[in-house]
């Protein structure tokens, strides 16, 4: 999984847990680990919610100031499918 250049400190401290993709199908699985900075996130959760699920307490729970800044970057793919990604953080 990609985090934008902002998001990944706060993801590598712990700060960030959660994410919301737009994708086509799963990227990630459950107990799935992804490279990150010096280690890697190690994905907990994955749930597929409907667009209207995602919040504004969601955008600030993935690191964004609003949910119109949090749209703006998981809609840059083509995907319909929304999900809610869950993750900790794993040093090398």
């Amino acid at each position: 999984m990609m985090f934008a250049k902002p998001l990944r400190e706060r993801v590598r401290s712990g700060e960030i847990t959660t994410s919301v993709r737009i994708w086509r199908r799963p990227h990630v699985k459950v107990g799935g680990r992804y490279p990150l900075l010096d280690g890697c996130i190690e994905v907990t959760r994955l749930q597929e919610v409907d667009l209207d699920d995602i919040t504004e307490a969601t955008a600030r729970a993935g690191g964004f100031a609003t949910l119109d800044d949090l749209m703006a970057t998981a809609r840059h793919a083509r995907g319909e499918r929304v999900f809610i990604v869950d993750f900790v953080f794993v040093g090398s």
